[in-house]
């Protein structure tokens, strides 16, 4: 009897939400408009990228370092591009420069500068560069990075830029908010001109707009509260949410009025309302949870960017779920046949609606009757365009994420262009002595170690304070301690090697190296290996040891979601398959483009000859829950109609009638809105674009018209089959009954 009465209350949602219809409204206008107040704050306070590898060699290594020898938290390059093809490295030249960076020198915030000591490549002498230490943390001076940056002098004759981890940090965070307006000023009005074309009325297309608009405020406007309690956010993060909230949200809305205008027609507002929730409502509930299955299999990936990431992107489809779920079930309700008012003729609503209807009926018949054949056909070319992706190649861009409009990235490119990087991104050896650096005994203990070193493989120069004493002696004077302190080379009982390899620093002799050095320290004395090779080495290692969590956790609990939604064994397993695919194929395109280059001129793609590493595994999470969507959406009219009918064929062919424009028009705007961000300035965006925008029009053309028909047939029967020991999961005859008077 309890459970009775509490899947009546669940069916009575819709009356429940009808009866205080205006109440809700309201609560949901203050809210967004608070929240909303404080959501466009929230960019400005994200600043850090969210790759530190907490806890690991090369971030305990950083520390030592900044705590022992006093090495600075964060610096800057400031690279000088000669105007007439000057040489900049005549003593002159660098006499003149270090004159005009006087004012700069003198400023609170810089600990010390100097000429780059990087060894210069030949014939670029029109370049050159000088590092700045400050003596503030990264988070610190990226608070007022507007100001350093101002009180960094133009230099005369030249082309001066700021570049570093720390300006791509903030031109990053800058690109964030330039690119969420631009990408909202494309993808909102694109969104509302297919719901107008859809619908062909203008309240029923701006439902949809206000339910995205309002899930990204309530989100962004929460995340400013986590983000004043100094909880480590990405600046990747208002990106995200503003992607996953308005292709969710308006998608998850487009249904629900749907089903709403199609249940007016014959019942009052509020059955049309509770018929609404109880069908497309229990839907988007299933398709939310499958999105938010996703997004928490990204915490298993022990990097504060994926957690970011997952907090906002969990945090908005459950605020586009909420919305969907009572805020616009109380505006319909309001609504009631208004929904139908201001009609935009762009065509015969009637003789297009019936065409489309007969169509969608055909084709579901033309696939069925060949299901062998589709079925084939449709994996194969599926699995060819996967083919790509199994040489993908991981790395981890710095600088290159960003496009070389910015300062930052130019800089960087110049850096490259006129100074061995490899010296720049040497390895560092941070050494823990277990006495004085200037004992005896600790000179000779670091010339022995030096020595070692040279001897590996991948290794081109060691370089130590030991360096600037002569081979046979283990004296210094003071002079030079002063020297050695001053550059930060030793201190106490801490000092630095310098490991400059032969390859780059994602060379796999680099990472050897790296791999190498740690399992084999020495004896006496303590070592933290780090350096820009060992940082992203570190990066990787986090990534490709979540990886098998990640895949596991996703797939489970998206089978167990679905299970639960359709009653059936292999159904789940067959959508899980299929999404599987059409993600493969995603990512055989991500490939193509972003490592091999094709199309990355149109899309404005620096590509480096390797995928970003957080890619995979954000799109296969985000990815592999949002085209999940359009099949939950599929599945549950199939469904619907075969506990009606009995008949699979007739059930699929319904499924696919009352389904297929709707899904195909949810899909367009999913793709430009997502597919907005593909012309952004960021390149972890618009990876994250393109692999959401292929992956749903793969999704909702190959597999939901071709593939899921055809194996519908191939299936028959077996579609529903539930064992006998699973039996107490089956719908109750009572429920089965309700459900087609419902309908």
């Amino acid at each position: 009897m309890k459970e009775r009465q509490i899947k009546a209350q669940i069916r009575q949602w819709g009356s429940i939400i009808f009866r205080y219809r205006w109440a809700v409204v309201f609560a949901w206008v203050f809210l967004i408009c608070f929240l909303g107040f404080f959501a466009v704050r929230t960019p400005s306070l994200l600043q850090d990228s969210g790759f530190t590898p907490t806890g690991s060699s090369s971030e305990r290594g950083i520390v030592f370092l900044q705590e022992k020898l006093g090495m600075s938290a964060a610096s800057l390059d400031i690279v000088m591009e000669s105007t007439t093809g000057e040489n900049l490295t005549t003593s002159e030249a660098q006499a003149k420069i270090w004159e005009e960076l006087g004012p700069l020198r003198g400023q609170p915030f810089v600990q010390d500068m100097y000429a780059s000591i990087v060894s210069r490549r030949t014939g670029e002498d029109a370049v050159t560069a000088f590092t700045v230490l400050l003596n503030e943390t990264s988070n610190e001076a990226l608070g007022h990075f507007e100001e350093i940056k101002a009180a960094v002098p133009q230099i005369s004759g030249t082309h001066t830029y700021i570049t570093g981890n720390l300006a791509v940090y903030h031109d990053m965070s800058s690109a964030v908010r330039h690119d969420i307006v631009r990408a909202e000023s494309f993808g909102i009005p694109a969104a509302l001109l297919i719901l107008l074309l859809l619908f062909g009325t203008l309240p029923a297309a701006l439902l949809p707009i206000a339910v995205g608009l309002g899930s990204v405020a309530v989100t962004m406007g929460s995340l400013y509260f986590v983000a004043v309690q100094d909880v480590p956010l990405s600046n990747f993060l208002p990106n995200m949410v503003t992607m996953l909230g308005l292709a969710v949200g308006i998608d998850y809305a487009l249904f629900m009025v749907s089903r709403f205008r199609e249940e007016l027609k014959n019942r009052t507002v509020e059955e049309a309302l509770n018929t609404s929730c109880k069908t497309a409502g229990r839907s988007l509930m299933y398709s939310g949870g499958a999105v938010m299955a996703g997004l928490l299999a990204l915490n298993f990936i022990q990097l504060p960017v994926f957690r970011s990431l997952a907090l906002g992107g969990m945090l908005v489809v459950l605020a586009s779920v909420l919305a969907a779920s009572t805020l616009l079930p109380a505006l319909l309700g309001i609504l009631g046949n208004r929904i139908f008012a201001w009609p935009v003729r762009f065509r015969k609503k009637k003789e297009h609606n019936r065409i489309s209807s007969q169509a969608w009926i055909r084709i579901s018949e033309l696939i069925m009757a060949r299901p062998v054949l589709v079925a084939a056909v449709v994996t194969a070319a599926l699995l060819a365009a996967i083919l790509p992706a199994l040489h993908m190649k991981l790395g981890i861009p710095s600088a290159e994420v960003l496009p070389p409009s910015y300062e930052s990235r130019y800089g960087a490119e110049l850096m490259k262009k006129a100074y061995d990087m490899k010296e720049a991104n040497a390895i560092t050896v941070a050494v823990e002595l277990n006495q004085d650096y200037k004992e005896p005994e600790s000179i000779r203990q670091m010339k022995l170690y030096m020595s070692k070193l040279r001897e590996l493989s991948g290794v081109h120069r060691v370089e130590s304070y030991a360096s600037f004493l002569k081979e046979d002696s283990d004296v210094m004077s003071t002079q030079l301690q002063s020297e050695i302190e001053k550059r930060h080379a030793a201190r106490g009982n801490a000092a630095v090697i310098a490991v400059v390899p032969e390859g780059g620093e994602t060379d796999p002799a680099t990472v050897k190296l790296v791999q190498e050095l740690r399992q084999h320290p020495p004896g006496e004395m303590s070592i933290y290996v780090t350096g820009p090779p060992a940082y992203k080495l570190d990066i990787m290692d986090r990534i490709q040891s979540g990886i098998p969590y990640v895949l596991i956790t996703v797939l489970l609990l998206t089978y167990i979601i679905l299970f639960a939604a359709f009653r059936s064994v292999l159904l789940p397993l067959k959508a899980v398959v299929m999404n599987l695919l059409s993600l493969g194929a995603s990512f055989g395109l991500v490939t193509l483009v972003f490592q091999r280059g094709y199309g990355a001129d149109w899309l404005q793609v620096s590509y480096t000859g390797s995928v970003f590493a957080v890619l995979p595994v954000l799109i296969f999470c985000v990815v592999f829950g949002i085209s999940m969507d359009y099949e939950v959406m599929m599945l549950s009219r199939i469904a619907e109609a075969y506990s009606k009918e009995r008949n699979n064929e007739r059930s699929t062919a319904i499924g696919l009638q009352r389904t297929g424009g709707m899904i195909t028009g949810a899909a367009l705007i999913l793709a430009v809105v997502a597919g907005a961000f593909m012309f952004t300035d960021n390149e972890l965006m618009k990876a994250l674009g393109l692999g959401l925008t292929a992956s749903v029009l793969i999704d909702v053309t190959i597999v939901r018209i071709l593939l899921v028909p055809a194996l519908m047939k191939l299936l028959g029967k077996a579609n529903w089959w539930l064992p006998g020991w699973l039996s107490f999961f089956a719908r109750s005859e009572h429920e089965a009954v309700q459900g087609d008077s419902d309908r």
